[in-house]
């Protein structure tokens, strides 16, 4: 029996529950013509918010308008972050779409979790703060890819117990899943045949914007909104694939940018000598050698897939914009809190490689985080403290008025969305144990990361990188076992090792003492 149900049956002896179930209200003038009853309150008595909660695949914190970007367009998110508060040192704890995503919708580490690599499932027993929220009678939808479970090969994946009343599932751009991506279906009922899938790096797809996987998104989203807007507060999980890879924008959003006026990846030659082989290896072909290869692309092919990866980003901003609108146009903006984020960057040819794998660059790990709630948070805010992708969910519990329970790890954000405090935790923790491609030798590695500092220490073959994040932002010079840095290598060790027992898992509680 959970919480909710104790509470209701402690109602009911006291004759405060009617016999369905439902807690008596008193009628107000705003009820006496409706059967439901008023939505929930928050303890102090204030409406619990509703959350719309868009998370992009695979995107960079770089990709701003107005924030770190002068050439991408996205001027819905432009007007975004001067209503909100962004984070600008917001990190993932893995740079893989599984572990990442399993991370933040628990508020739980990676290992923590059990679902470290894509292609495992997540334990049964998790519970995400989807889950937490609709045992207190919020409406939880989602649209897009949630990916807690294997869905490689045409499977279809598995689902706990996630909270998701409504569930509009499309992984990704792909075929695989007959039927099953609901996509792919709705493309079936408007008469649109989508086109064979090019195997080149860079493709326009040649249809109209609206009836893309983004497009279709922020539909499913803003039917939802609408049809909640009477009923029970509502979180929506809007998770678009875009703008991960494969680079295929459609036709309309690429012609908005000339690759020739793109910037270049950032890499240095000889970089990648003195750092650990899976970087050699991704240098050659992404994904362990399977996938696209840096050394083997020209300059212009470079250029090209940075034009369709910001192509992709501004179709994002223009169903941002959409989904925004609706909050507007129905009255639900002011208790409504929106969270824009993504699960992990993209390497971008930066450092030699492309896509993601066993490495914490900035550029993969760092991402952006920018959370609106009218009244509540100053909107233009940017806080420069160091906050990490598990302190979303206690965030939205502590929003609600929800208790956060003991196993969730994060930290709440709220004493920083407030102005409450201005310092959170001093650095950041991130973990690969074997997450994604198959590496000869397994990777596994974990990484911390302070304002100055940031270490990564590989088990095998024994070996790490140092960088000095002062001197060398840029991540270009491993200054691992450079004895000119032996004590800071070793004081950033000791805290790697305090972060790793930090993280131990609080479950199952300790009720007495033997």
């Amino acid at each position: 029996m959970n919480r909710r149900d104790l509470i209701k049956n402690a109602l009911l002896s006291a004759g405060a529950v009617t016999a369905s179930g439902a807690l008596a209200q008193e009628v107000t003038p705003s009820s006496k013509n409706h059967s439901f009853p008023l939505p929930p309150r928050t303890r102090s008595g204030e409406r619990m918010p509703n959350i719309l909660w868009v998370c992009t695949d695979q995107q960079r914190f770089d990709t701003i308008q107005g924030l770190s970007n002068s050439i991408i367009k996205t001027p819905n998110l432009e007007k975004f972050v001067g209503e909100s508060v962004t984070f600008t040192e917001a990190f993932a704890q893995c740079p893989i779409c599984s572990p990442s995503r399993a991370s933040f919708l628990s508020g739980r580490y990676p290992h923590t979790t059990g679902l470290r690599a894509n292609g495992q499932r997540i334990r049964p027993t998790e519970r995400l703060v989807t889950r937490i929220l609709a045992d207190y009678d919020y409406t939880c939808g989602l649209t897009g890819k949630l990916h807690l479970s294997p869905c490689f090969g045409g499977r279809v994946e598995d689902r706990i117990d996630d909270g998701y009343e409504v569930f509009h599932w499309s992984h990704d751009i792909s075929d695989q899943w007959p039927l099953k991506n609901d996509w792919y279906v709705w493309l079936d009922r408007q008469g649109v045949k989508l086109p064979k899938l090019s195997s080149q790096h860079v493709w326009g797809i040649p249809i109209d914007p609206k009836y893309s996987q983004t497009a279709w998104c922020s539909d499913m989203a803003i039917q939802f909104m609408r049809q909640q807007k009477e009923f029970n507060p509502w979180l929506m999980s809007v998770n678009i694939f875009q703008p991960h890879h494969p680079f295929f924008p459609t036709e309309e959003y690429l012609g908005h940018y000339d690759p020739a006026k793109m910037p270049d990846p950032s890499y240095h030659d000889g970089e990648l000598d003195n750092k650990p082989i899976f970087q050699k290896v991704d240098h050659q072909g992404a994904y362990g050698g399977s996938a696209i290869s840096f050394a083997k692309t020209s300059a212009e092919e470079h250029r090209k897939i940075t034009a369709a990866y910001y192509a992709m980003i501004e179709q994002v901003d223009t169903e941002m914009g959409r989904m925004l609108s609706v909050l507007d146009e129905t009255g639900q903006a002011d208790n409504t809190i929106v969270i824009f984020m993504s699960d992990h960057g993209e390497m971008l040819g930066d450092h030699g490689m492309y896509l993601k794998g066993p490495y914490f660059y900035d550029c993969l790990t760092r991402v952006p985080l920018i959370i609106r709630w009218p009244g509540r948070f100053k909107g233009g805010t940017k806080i420069n403290e160091l906050v990490e992708l598990v302190d979303i969910a206690p965030t939205l519990l502590n929003a609600a008025g929800i208790p956060v329970p003991s196993g969730m790890q994060g930290s709440s954000l709220m004493p920083l969305l407030t102005g409450q405090t201005t310092t959170l935790r001093d650095s950041v923790y991130m973990e690969y144990y074997d997450a994604n491609a198959i590496f000869e030798i397994p990777p596994m590695m974990s990484c911390v990361r302070t304002a100055k500092w940031k270490l990564t220490f590989c088990d095998n073959p024994r070996t790490g990188e140092l960088y000095d994040l002062e001197k060398d932002p840029g991540e270009f010079r491993n200054i691992w076992n450079d004895p000119h840095y032996k004590d800071t290598q070793e004081m950033m060790l000791q805290k790697l090792v305090a972060r790793m027992i930090g993280t131990t898992d609080p479950l199952p509680e300790r009720h007495v003492t033997w």
